[in-house]
């Protein structure tokens, strides 16, 4: 669909590459070979995903092997020829009911035949002088990463300085009434009610600085609605071409090779996405989210997702693209790469590789990346009432672009690069590339 409207190449020529590496394979990276063995267990439990990611042994492909998808390369091709039905309404589709069938899925070749895309709204706000464009529920990416910003927007940062306790402060806080929201009131749009407007309005933002105590930390609990998630094995990546057209696109298999089944015959692995559903009100999923009704299991609805792929304007121009994987934390993630830009005056590599931090209602900690404060800032931090988790590593792959200059100061004084791009220091592969 992305392709019919806004593309300019056949369908055969964008798919090609693709083809040809699951064709003749790819060499692997060490961090591909790391992935492969982290799962080897879970992919062994099935035969087609073991066929595939794993040697004839059992052993993981180790770097610098080749990895070959003939399989993958078939089906891709299938739907290069014949276009969508070859997909949603042909063998593929068959052979994907039959895997779930086999593992105890409900599956029916219809949930393909009616499936639809929607194309929605997007969700915009603006930030200090600059727009924020994002995705709409049933992300909530969009309303949460405004929902942040416009409390932020009543603070000095630049003055308080990025990594200082007041900083934090004020973004844990923001953080903690956000997810709240995120977590009890969003849900697919064809089902839920989504209060937008509300959440977007910068005098409900007012109303969240002034619970703020400015010398505490606030306490989760006393947030908890009546009534009473996601994994770093998603993909993003932020494109702008020759013309200015800017994108930014993120999508996800959620747990680590999704649910580590693959339909025998096509080479496609299925995703294990029911996890972000609500199981059970207030009931962790697998990242730790505690959610509500509004996002509750239902036929036909499509469960709420933390993808933040994020477009920034200023005077109706494109200046920032960026996303990131890291579940629950894309959100965060994206958040702070644009207030290091726009507040703290970084260039696009420091941005994306500053320290992180998260909070995202319960459990009530604030996680923060090894090394990601000093001391001094963390016994403030505690002596406030925050409890810090020092020890989690799980943060993310950001990708970026920045239109005219590394820096917001390099782009004022014009004679930058045209773009600029900058891939996450973290990141076990991906790069950063003009053409």
């Amino acid at each position: 669909m992305a392709r019919e409207k806004y593309g300019t190449l056949p369908r055969q020529d964008l798919m090609a590459p693709a083809i040809a590496y699951a064709k003749d394979g790819f060499i692997l990276d060490q961090g591909d070979a790391a992935s492969f063995a982290s799962n080897a267990a879970w992919l062994a439990k099935d035969p087609a995903a073991a066929a595939i990611f794993l040697k004839p042994d059992g052993k993981p492909y180790g770097a610098g092997e080749r990895l070959v998808q003939p399989d993958l390369a078939a089906s891709l091709a299938t739907i290069s020829e014949k276009g969508t039905d070859a997909f949603y309404k042909g063998a593929i589709a068959d052979a994907i009911v039959k895997a779930s069938g086999a593992k105890g899925g409900i599956l029916a070749k219809a949930d393909f035949e009616q499936y639809a895309v929607r194309e929605l709204k997007p969700v915009s706000c603006t930030y200090r002088g600059y727009e924020i464009v994002s995705s709409p529920p049933p992300s909530s990416g969009g309303v949460i990463i405004c929902e942040i910003l416009n409390v932020l927007e009543g603070y000095p940062l630049s003055y308080l300085g990025a990594g200082s306790a007041e900083t934090v402060h004020v973004m844990v806080e923001a953080m903690r009434h956000a997810y709240v929201d995120r977590n009890s009131a969003l849900g697919d749009p064809d089902f839920v009610d989504n209060p937008v407007s509300k959440l977007l309005d910068k005098g409900y933002a007012n109303d969240i600085r002034d619970k703020i105590d400015p010398f505490r930390a606030g306490v989760s609990q006393d947030l908890m609605p009546k009534g009473f998630g996601e994994s770093k094995e998603t993909t993003h990546y932020s494109i702008i071409d020759n013309d200015g057209n800017a994108v930014a696109v993120t999508y996800t298999l959620n747990g680590s090779f999704g649910a580590g089944v693959v339909a025998d015959g096509t080479g496609i692995l299925l995703n294990n996405e029911m996890d972000d559903f609500t199981q059970k009100p207030g009931v962790p999923n697998l990242y730790g989210l505690v959610q509500g009704e509004a996002n509750a299991i239902q036929p036909r609805k499509t469960p709420l997702s933390s993808m933040s792929p994020t477009i920034v304007t200023k005077d109706g121009k494109p200046f920032m693209v960026i996303g990131s994987p890291g579940g629950s934390r894309i959100i965060t993630i994206t958040l702070e790469a644009i207030a290091n830009v726009i507040d703290h005056g970084m260039n696009i590599q420091e941005a994306i590789d500053a320290p992180r931090i998260h909070h995202q209602w319960l459990p009530d900690t604030v996680y923060v990346e090894p090394f990601g404060l000093s001391p001094d800032t963390e016994k403030l931090l505690a002596g406030m009432g925050y409890h810090l988790d020092l020890a989690d590593s799980t943060w993310g792959q950001a990708a970026g672009i920045l239109v005219g200059g590394k820096s917001l100061a390099e782009i004022e004084k014009g004679g930058g690069a045209r773009y600029n791009g900058a891939i996450d220091s973290r990141a076990k592969s991906g790069e950063a590339l003009g053409y």
